[in-house]
């Protein structure tokens, strides 16, 4: 009995990882604001949040095999691009996901995303640095040109943006996730008769505010795209 209910849970967890890694290539496919040769999507988001649930491994086979996809499916920008993305979404979701896990609070939560943002933006602009020559036929030079112009608002805005997704969804997407089993209740089977206590008041603000927050970060994050590179953007499906 007990091998069967391990045998369960683990078929679950395989089904909700596929469907982290489904949504996050469709949402690669939908949403996406190109800058030059620069992309914006939100698909480091959904792998952030599933690394959140389900542990860093969950988010690096997702963040591998998500761009692999997208090589054979729809990329134009060939191996460059899979490095690229491979790197931005390693770096991202890897890093959020394992600070949470050893800190499983919203302190936790909020630390590993800050520095997940951190570390992409680093990470990206030494990938640019290295491979972006190589693909775009340019000196080092010139890379380190776009820097202050390009590379480094580009990294941090789309970095902000994705932060500010994760914290808007999170809540609600793990009592999604709870109610259809994939997660386990936060709160023990209550005895019968008994109602599931309201939740506290405090909860519910600081609840409120993290959504204000994140949707702050996210419209902040969008005006500052659509304000800087005025002109340079492309807003479409691949």
């Amino acid at each position: 009995m007990q091998n069967r209910f391990k045998t369960s849970a683990t078929i679950r967890r395989m089904v909700i990882i596929a469907m982290f890694c489904a949504m996050s290539y469709v949402a690669m496919l939908l949403i996406h604001i190109k800058v030059g040769f620069l992309t914006l999507d939100v698909k480091d988001a959904i792998i952030a949040l599933c690394g959140l649930y389900f542990g860093p491994l969950s988010a690096l086979f997702i963040a591998v095999l998500v761009p692999f996809l997208e090589l054979v499916t729809v990329s134009t920008t060939g191996y460059y691009g899979l490095i690229m993305n491979i790197l931005g979404s390693v770096s991202f979701s890897l890093t959020a996901s394992l600070i949470y896990k050893y800190k499983k609070t919203l302190l936790g939560a909020i630390l590993g995303l800050a520095s997940a943002g951190v570390v992409t933006v680093a990470v990206m602009l030494l990938a640019n640095l290295f491979i972006t020559p190589y693909y775009m036929g340019v000196t080092v030079g010139a890379v380190r040109g776009m820097i202050p112009t390009l590379l480094l608002p580009f990294n941090l805005l789309k970095a902000v943006c994705n932060v500010g997704i994760v914290l808007l969804l999170y809540k609600s997407m793990s009592r999604a996730l709870r109610r259809a089993g994939f997660l386990p209740r936060s709160v023990k089977a209550l005895p019968q008769g008994e109602q599931m206590p309201a939740q506290k008041p405090q909860n519910r603000k600081a609840t409120l505010v993290i959504s204000l927050v994140a949707l702050l970060l996210i419209v902040a994050a969008m005006v500052l795209i659509f304000t800087v590179f005025e002109g340079k953007f492309e807003f479409g499906i691949k």
